[in-house]
């Protein structure tokens, strides 16, 4: 177990944010997006048994064949970045060895039923997409976070040293927006210490 940082907190108590070294998989949760993923070394995305890389001769027959099969409402390229780690995004790297496009993201009818994600009254069409890539671009952030290696937990410990509380799964190292902070904050003399 690595313990990242030690912070003291109220009531004479120790917070320690520990590297999580078995995340779960948030693919594997509720998701409003879908990932398609191709990789000859790597099994990334969802589980999409209906589309097979060896069906398509380009990503370009694989958007065509999304958008006639699914009609998504948002699309965008999935691209991976493959040096001493993985990192995955919806924008290009750049670098044109280590990196390249790995599938697409999409969000579809079906989820948006299925998960009530609904257009608000005082909302414009644009406003609606604009909130549903918002929505795709959170979910690869989540998953890049997961890829990578960058996700943790907490410990509470009281004065002598004896766990109170723990909780993990945290995607993401700003712990202040990724949940950490919801959990331990009334507990701390300075949140700048985060």
């Amino acid at each position: 177990m690595y313990v990242l940082k030690t912070l003291n907190l109220k009531q004479e108590k120790k917070l320690e944010i520990i590297h999580d070294e078995s995340p779960h998989n948030p693919r594997h949760d509720d998701n409003l997006t879908t990932m398609v993923c191709f990789h000859r070394n790597y099994y990334l995305g969802d589980d999409t048994d209906s589309y097979v890389k060896e069906e398509y001769d380009s990503w370009e027959e694989l958007y065509a064949d999304i958008m006639k099969r699914e009609h998504p409402l948002v699309i965008k390229p999935l691209y991976m970045y493959d040096h001493s780690g993985i990192s995955i995004s919806t924008t290009e790297f750049g670098c044109r060895w280590d990196s390249g496009q790995i599938g697409y993201v999409f969000i579809t009818h079906d989820a948006i039923n299925s998960l009530g994600v609904t257009m608000n009254d005082d909302e414009t069409w644009v406003d609606y997409k604009n909130r549903l890539e918002g929505y795709l671009d959170n979910e690869v952030k989540t998953y890049n976070s997961y890829v990578s290696g960058d996700v943790y937990g907490f410990r509470v410990l009281d004065k002598d040293g004896e766990e109170e509380d723990s909780c993990w799964g945290f995607y993401g190292d700003d712990f202040r927006t990724n949940g950490l902070y919801d959990y331990v904050g009334n507990l701390m003399e300075n949140i700048d210490d985060l």
